[in-house]
């Protein structure tokens, strides 16, 4: 038993590449969503050793312009929500709970604001708020005016034709690994404009900076429970100011780990056990959402 590959053709044509461990009728879904200038490989470590694959259903998807799920017009908070609800109609899934890291967990969010019904829990892994943002993504938020025009030049000359014909493959799963091997951990590798620009077009990857740049909801409008994972390190990212924001969850529980930015990569082990101990209980929960 494994995953299955799947896409969805939207109406404008795009087609969303996802994979969904589910061994038989819908269970209790948890939904992956990977961070900026990422892909769904971001998760290989989780979905290959998680012991939730017993009870629950795993969908994690290429966000439209990453990955399998190719596209070159305009993307954002919108755009993404409204196929990652497409996909979960498709898939009858029940109200699920959505996990994100980085970008992706702003996404999930934005997903519990706009489609509150398919929301049953969130797990946000270093959500970005724009007032804590540090380092090139702190700098982006100042400039983010002047990335607007740039994007829509970038666009109207895809939309023309003239872009990269070839672009490299991202393998988070062997990124990953040589992470892992020992020594310093490689941040250049992971933070880099250029190393992500290699596997992602150039008007794909601003908007993904303006995306994580931008003011989140209301979180005091969010009425579902939430795992929060923050970094103590502030590569990209200050967490008192996360953590303080954070306060206007309803049931929010905050788990601190000890990682840079990066916590799938850096520590894989911890955020497993916290997100399987967390939906364990999630799932005790006399009030838990029941399959439809």
């Amino acid at each position: 038993m494994s995953e299955i590959a799947r896409s969805l053709r939207t109406a404008d044509g795009a087609s969303i590449a996802y994979r969904l461990w589910r061994p038989g009728a819908p269970r209790r879904t948890l939904v992956l969503i990977h961070g900026l200038a990422s892909n769904l490989t971001r998760w290989w470590a989780f979905v290959a050793q998680t012991h939730l694959r017993e009870r629950w259903d795993i969908l994690r998807l290429d966000l439209r312009g990453h990955g399998g799920s190719a596209w070159r017009g305009r993307v954002g908070m919108e755009i993404w929500c409204a196929d990652l609800a497409a996909i979960l109609r498709a898939e009858g899934a029940p109200p699920a709970v959505i996990a994100g890291h980085c970008l992706g967990a702003n996404v999930a969010l934005w997903f519990a604001r706009r489609a509150p019904q398919s929301t049953a829990g969130l797990v946000l892994i270093e959500p970005m708020f724009r007032e804590a943002l540090a380092g090139t993504l702190g700098r982006v938020a100042q400039w983010r005016g002047l990335i607007v025009p740039v994007v829509l030049a970038l666009r109207a000359a895809n939309a023309l034709g003239l872009h990269r014909r070839r672009l490299e493959t991202l393998d988070l799963e062997a990124l990953d690994r040589e992470a892992q091997s020992g020594g310093a951990f490689p941040q250049a590798k992971y933070a880099s404009p250029w190393e992500d620009l290699k596997s992602l077009p150039s008007a794909i990857y601003l908007q993904d900076m303006l995306a994580v740049t931008a003011a989140l909801p209301d979180l005091g409008a969010l009425r579902v429970p939430s795992l929060v994972m923050l970094s103590r390190g502030a590569a990209l990212s200050d967490p008192e100011v996360a953590a303080r924001r954070l306060r206007a969850l309803r049931a929010m529980e905050l788990v601190h780990i000890e990682a840079r930015h990066w916590i799938p990569t850096e520590q894989p082990q911890a955020m497993r056990r916290a997100i399987e101990s967390w939906c364990d209980a999630f799932a005790a929960r006399p009030e838990a959402p029941e399959l439809r």
